[in-house]
């Protein structure tokens, strides 16, 4: 891990700080943006690493009964939040969900946690470079109803991503550890 302590020279920038399991440490000082860029990095890699060793039948799996979330709909469900805020809400472009239905709840029995991740991996880049340039104070609307028309900015954006990260990778960490018992993260 690379720790805050580092030695580095006068006016290099400092590099960004990992956990040993790979996952971003979000920067303790700096810009709003960058703090709030680097907490929902900071949560993406959370849910990667929930997913991480499982093969696609665990990612299946429904082991909090009565509930029916799977780890699979996870990523799906979270493919979906980046897109519509990001494209939708952000950028303003009509695009059709991602998956089978708007939740990404719904799974296909063809597609596996792998094809989901990378599906997943390619909403976040795009909305990345949506993102990029944009003022924390630009806004964008909401499409879907109850809200539809309601402006919101980057920042709100950004905040509500993480809130909405921060609570599922809270049931990933219920769902992985009843699949297989790993705890932590």
């Amino acid at each position: 891990m690379t720790t805050p302590s580092t030695p580095r020279s006068p006016g290099t920038p400092e590099a960004p700080l990992t956990l040993p399991d790979g996952r971003p440490v979000p920067p303790m000082t700096g810009s709003e943006r960058a703090m709030l860029e680097g907490w929902l990095d900071f949560h993406r890699g959370t849910l990667e690493l929930k997913c991480r060793g499982l093969d696609d039948r665990q990612a299946r799996l429904t082991p909090a009964e009565p509930s029916s979330l799977t780890l699979l709909g996870l990523v799906q469900h979270l493919a979906e939040v980046e897109r519509n805020w990001f494209q939708r809400v952000l950028g303003g472009l009509d695009v059709p969900p991602v998956f089978e239905e708007a939740t990404g709840y719904a799974l296909d029995p063809q597609r596996g946690l792998r094809d989901a991740l990378a599906v997943w991996r390619q909403e976040i880049a795009r909305g990345r470079e949506l993102l990029a340039g944009r003022a924390l104070e630009e806004t964008g609307r909401i499409v879907d109803e109850p809200m539809a028309g309601a402006e919101v900015s980057v920042r709100w954006v950004l905040i509500h991503l993480i809130e909405e990260y921060a609570r599922h990778n809270g049931h990933a960490d219920i769902l992985r550890e009843r699949i297989d018992g790993n705890t932590g993260a």
